[in-house]
């Protein structure tokens, strides 16, 4: 017999979906093996999958948050026929490196001002300059999987799913203007450097994890690093990106 784990998040209506999640489970067979049934919203499912870095595992997320891009909607009703039938993606994340720290981000790395100055970046693709000094709020790098989420508020490219690219999106560009970013390989090692450090501080925060007043950062795919998630039939990754991107084509 598989054993499923559930994890929920604390609010009331996550740990109402547990319970009603484990008596469906009790009277029911699961044909998924090495499963965990996440019940949360998007954040909550990003600090459960770095806690969980087993490729071996199935990760089954319930939306009980606001958006839920990484979820799927709870149907009690459905619920055992859609798990049974739900269909495996695998994503990498991001590699954040500063210093000697290294942390993993499934949707972006973000550098942002810390004060009330712009930031001075240089930004390299590999060995390659890809702006010599970029004035703004910051720069974001972003994984198809996180292509729609922080990537899309600063007008980046949403990414297919299987593209095997990286968006590099200046967050509120003053200089220069024109600079849209960069769609780069997935293998990429981009670097960015703070030109004023002293001046013009900058923190680096890899999902929801910062680290302050950094003066160079390393952002690459970790490509070895795997994270199976589970989604409905009718509301795979891959449709839910295709839906954000129509949405922007009109907007």
């Amino acid at each position: 017999m598989n054993k499923t784990l559930i994890i929920a998040d604390r609010n009331l209506k996550s740990q109402r979906i547990k319970k009603r999640i484990i008596k469906k489970i009790k009277n029911n067979s699961i044909s998924k093996t090495n499963l965990t049934i996440v019940v949360g919203g998007d954040g909550f499912m990003l600090k459960t999958l770095k806690k969980n870095k087993d490729p071996f595992k199935q990760f089954y997320g319930i939306n009980s948050g606001n958006y839920g891009f990484l979820m799927n909607k709870f149907s009690e009703k459905k619920f055992i026929n859609n798990l049974n039938s739900a269909k495996t993606i695998n994503i990498s994340p991001l590699e954040m490196i500063v210093g000697k720290k290294k942390t993993l981000a499934i949707n972006e790395v973000s550098i942002l001002r810390q004060s009330r100055q712009a930031a001075n970046l240089l930004i390299k693709n590999n060995s390659k300059v890809l702006i010599k000094k970029l004035i703004s709020d910051g720069v974001l790098v972003s994984t198809p999987a996180g292509s729609t989420a922080y990537n899309l508020s600063v007008d980046g490219p949403i990414l297919g799913l299987n593209s095997k690219k990286l968006s590099i999106a200046p967050i509120s560009a003053f200089r220069p203007r024109r600079w849209k970013g960069k769609i780069v390989k997935q293998n990429s090692k981009i670097t960015i450097i703070n030109l004023d450090s002293k001046k013009r501080p900058i923190s680096a925060v890899a999902d929801n994890i910062e680290i302050r007043n950094v003066k160079k950062i390393q952002i690459k795919s970790s490509l070895k690093t795997k994270f199976n998630l589970l989604y409905d039939k009718n509301r795979s990754l891959q449709k839910k990106i295709k839906i954000e991107q129509i949405r922007k084509e009109f907007h």
